[in-house]
């Protein structure tokens, strides 16, 4: 049987921006990630790629899922032109990040000075920027080494690494008092594993700003494909709001404030109890 993926063809080069980018690992059976459950009917068959919804939870996924070597041609195709496309309008992309950082700060238990930041899936820079500016030692990672470049370049200070995160998970001694990570959740293979690594570098009562889509939003289009960021097979997992708190209490991890959204997205602050190891 040919696998999906070689049989789609020049599908792999439909990229759009360096955070679309693999953290995780594959699931290898149609079993959903979030409850266990087994009753995942098929949802939507779309340009070859098919989704299945999980009776139980919602959790929207694909399966198949691609393997890792599959994910790293995906987004290591050259024509792709997702990264520099990202680039355009720095100005107002640094805007959102301060912005951003001023409401993480609002929310967080102690000055921002000295406390540690890390950006996962950092892409140009522009959070790292901010959190530096505000007072924060940040680290960014992403696993697009033009990004990373790009980063160094640009906005100097920061450490930075080429690296997805549960290689940096598994490699990284240090914890973090603040983590940021947005639109990256929907690109993962493997929800479980990709939270763990990110609970792993939490220090206990860490802050972390997460941001998805949301596939239940009352602004989501009915009809799956006329939702712009339904784009397969970049996007693997599309959750609702409780779908994700599931998952993040799976791994100590509780939604302290959940931000208004117009567009249809999920924007969270989640706190990691002392508790958690």
């Amino acid at each position: 049987m040919v696998p999906l993926f070689v049989a789609q063809g020049n599908r792999s080069k439909c990229v759009a921006s360096s955070l679309s980018l693999p953290y995780g690992y594959i699931m290898n059976e149609l079993q959903c990630q979030i409850c266990g459950g087994r009753d995942c009917p098929f949802l939507i068959e779309y340009e070859g790629w098919t989704y299945h919804r999980c009776v139980n939870c919602k959790l929207v996924f694909l399966d198949p899922m691609l393997t890792s070597v599959e994910l790293a041609d995906l987004y290591s195709d050259p024509n792709s032109s997702g990264t520099s496309a990202y680039f355009r309008k720095e100005a107002s992309k640094l805007r959102r990040a301060k912005g951003r950082v001023r409401y993480i700060i609002r929310n967080f238990k102690a000055p921002a000075a000295g406390c540690t930041f890390l950006d996962v899936g950092c892409s140009g820079g522009f959070m790292t920027k901010a959190a530096l500016e505000a007072g924060f030692v940040p680290t960014g990672i992403d696993p697009d080494g033009e990004a990373v470049a790009h980063a160094r370049k640009h906005y100097p200070g920061p450490t930075y690494a080429v690296s997805n995160l549960i290689d940096f998970a598994s490699s990284c001694e240090q914890k973090f008092d603040a983590i940021y990570c947005s639109e990256v959740l929907e690109h993962v293979p493997d929800a479980n594993a990709f939270m763990s690594s990110l609970a792993k570098l939490m220090e206990p009562r860490a802050v972390l700003y997460l941001t998805t889509p949301d596939i239940a939003h009352w602004r989501r289009p009915q009809d799956l494909t006329k939702w712009n960021v339904f784009t397969p097979p970049r996007h693997c997992l599309f959750f609702s709001f409780g779908t994700l708190q599931h998952l993040l209490a799976r791994h100590g991890l509780t939604i302290r404030r959940r931000q208004w959204a117009f567009k249809p997205g999920l924007k969270i602050l989640v706190e990691k109890s002392e508790a958690s190891n």
